[in-house]
């Protein structure tokens, strides 16, 4: 069964305007499967995971092109990036013969465009880059896309799609995760993961970086994903694993890199000095997560010691799963002061803020209780949002308002 994704009309949108057109995330998110469910009859398909392919992409990637042709979906392409330059020149040629040249190439890749070295440079003007993630909570239910945005008449136009859910079901989901794959057939939720984590550390990590211990690397995996919604702290991570601190760094990278993890940086000014500069880390699929903290079932993580970080998790991710299918950067934040005042996410537009709490509890009391230290900014600053268990958009005074977790 395929389940229908948010990306799709972005990329036909984009393939319009631009020869090349090019999709990233982590393995196993339906990077191909969306790509090949829309691509039309005209358009071939080559994956550089074939060694033949790959040797003549590598080899001679002038004959590549003539085997196969155009339009051309090539996956796995991070795999050959030197393509790039032969497929520059195609590009390009055709534009000097005043012939249309759009949508010539789709592209995924299971690294990050923006981090691969030497690539981004070679195709710019003439490509569109697209993250892609595990499914959304909007996509496995057959919700609009739609970006999420805390405004709240944004907030009540989502809410008259979303379903509602009890604090059971939203522990369900973040168990079982959003890998279509396990969302669109019964295949064993832990069978899946184990054959996820051996694929992903003995072919993308041996890719990706000289990493020499891949026993070590796999600590380092669980290690992370137990710390999913805390803070980044590259001297604690070294010293759990027993590695450099560089090590650490590179390590960490390499997860960004490949989409498994996504980045929150503090928001931060020149106003003061009293802001915590450390980022906080997501993993951006919750299943994988408890998957590699052995939580047993939903109803284990609901009521274990990670039940905040989980669905302080699940909320970020979706958050940004909705800004990747709609083709937009996770302008994200959140606030922390050396006084521990925190605030779980900071939207901000120009000189607008949108300040968001996560809570589990249905009416969680003083919810905004830290939303003062946001005058110092001299912002103009909106209605906070508690994304909580409530039944329904509510304000808890004039300034903040409780939401259902299920609008996301």
């Amino acid at each position: 069964m395929y389940i229908q994704r948010h990306l799709e009309q972005q990329i036909l949108d984009a393939s319009r305007y631009y020869p090349v057109v090019m999709v990233c995330g982590q393995r196993q998110v339906g990077k191909s499967t969306m790509l090949n469910h829309i691509k039309g009859p005209n358009r071939r398909y080559v994956t550089l995971d074939d060694g033949i392919a790959r040797r003549l992409a590598e080899t001679d990637p002038a004959l590549f092109f003539e085997t196969y042709g155009y339009p051309l979906l090539i996956d796995e392409f991070q795999r050959v990036p030197s393509i790039l330059l032969e497929m520059k020149k195609l590009v390009d040629q055709k534009a000097l013969n005043g012939e249309d040249n759009s949508g010539m190439f789709w592209l995924t890749s299971s690294q990050k465009f923006k981090m691969m070295q030497n690539v981004a440079e070679s195709l710019a003007g003439r490509i569109a880059i697209f993250d892609m993630s595990s499914l959304s909570a909007a996509e496995i239910e057959n919700r609009p896309a739609a970006m999420f945005h805390p405004d709240l008449n944004s907030i009540r136009e989502r809410l008259r799609h979303s379903i509602a859910k009890d604090i059971h079901q939203v522990y369900e989901d973040i168990f079982r995760g959003g890998m279509p794959k396990l969302r669109a057939t019964d295949l064993d939720r832990d069978r899946f993961y184990m054959d996820y984590v051996n694929t992903y550390i003995e072919r993308d990590i041996k890719d990706l970086a000289q990493v020499g211990k891949l026993n070590e690397f796999y600590d380092f995996l669980v290690y992370m994903a137990a710390r999913t919604g805390q803070e980044l702290k590259y001297s604690d991570i070294a010293n759990a694993i027993g590695i450099s601190a560089p090590t650490a760094k590179a390590w960490v990278s390499i997860l960004e890199r490949s989409g498994v993890i996504f980045i929150l940086h503090p928001y931060y000014s020149n106003i003061t000095k009293r802001l915590v500069k450390t980022p906080k880390v997501y993993f951006m699929d919750t299943g994988l997560a408890a998957y590699l903290c052995r939580w047993p079932n939903a109803a284990t993580l609901e009521n274990g010691a990670m039940d905040g970080a989980f669905l302080e998790t699940y909320v970020v991710t979706e958050i940004v799963k909705s800004c990747f299918n709609a083709g937009k950067p996770a302008d994200l934040f959140y606030y922390r002061d050396i006084d521990r005042k925190e605030i779980d996410l900071l939207i901000i537009e120009g000189d607008t803020m949108y300040p968001i709490e996560i809570k589990k509890g249905k009416e969680p009391s003083k919810p905004d209780k830290n939303f003062d230290v946001l005058a110092q900014f001299k912002m103009n600053v909106q209605p906070g949002i508690i994304l909580c268990m409530s039944d329904e958009l509510i304000p808890y005074n004039r300034q903040t308002w409780y939401c259902p977790i299920s609008v996301l």
